[in-house]
């Protein structure tokens, strides 16, 4: 029970990583904020987790609305008035090669993948007592990365960067920030990925992972088992990047 008494604000709570992550949390005595753009998929991931007995309510939010984001953390703020655990999630791809990429998708992609977790932390910040824990969720693509992706490879290289800054900024005793970076992990997200379907990116299933796997790992980060953990990326890839 890592995290009783602990609210914890997990966006992309919807499904895959996100979901999983807020169910784990919860188990685990955390009040769980769920945030995503779908109210009946957010109603579904508290329903999971009351139904195990645990407390949780969702808040809606589009990310690429940076205004949606303040009134949704002045919400929670209003109903909790803290914030001990901050897991950014959510996130987009877009599968064009950049010539054909249309920028406004670009500036999109950009907006929830990294202003977002810029916007959280600035916001949660102020909020978020001693021994408090932000993980942001990268991916394998920061490392290594395949066409038609780069928006995406990005995004991500651009979140680990963060993380290493903002480390500097903060006092690993008052708030930890880091990051995750999953490899493929049998979610919505990979098999509806256009380059999987067709077999440019090869995905090995002995190196495909479950979401509550990745939920582990974040909880892990996220608890004071990790009080020494500050401003790196922990791979969770099955070894996912030794093969490509």
């Amino acid at each position: 029970m890592r995290f009783t008494d602990k609210i914890c604000l997990v966006t992309g709570g919807t499904s895959g990583i996100g979901r999983a992550a807020c169910v784990r949390l919860a188990a685990e005595g955390g009040t769980v904020v769920v945030v995503g753009r779908d109210r009946t998929e957010g109603t579904d991931t508290v329903r999971l987790i009351t139904k195990a007995g645990g407390k949780a309510v969702f808040l809606v939010c589009d990310l690429a609305k940076p205004r949606a984001i303040a009134a949704m953390v002045k919400k929670a703020l209003a109903r909790y008035h803290r914030i001990d655990v901050l897991v950014n999630d959510a996130a987009m791809m877009t599968f064009d090669h950049l010539v054909d990429l249309p920028l406004a998708q670009w500036d999109v992609l950009m907006l929830v993948n990294l202003r977002s977790l810029a916007q959280l932390t600035q916001l949660c910040l102020p909020h978020m007592p001693a021994g408090s824990a932000i993980v942001a969720i990268s991916s394998v693509h920061a490392h290594q990365t395949t066409a038609s992706v780069v928006p995406y490879a990005t995004s991500k290289g651009g979140l680990e960067a963060f993380v290493r800054g903002m480390s500097l900024e903060l006092d690993r005793q008052q708030t930890r920030i880091n990051a995750i970076a999953p490899g493929a992990v049998d979610t919505p997200m990979l098999w509806s990925n256009p380059n999987v379907k067709s077999g440019a990116e090869k995905i090995d299933k002995a190196t495909v992972g479950t979401p509550e796997e990745l939920a582990a790992a974040i909880a892990f980060m996220a608890s004071d088992e990790a009080s020494f953990v500050h401003g790196t990326t922990l791979v969770v890839d099955g070894g996912r990047l030794a093969q490509l």
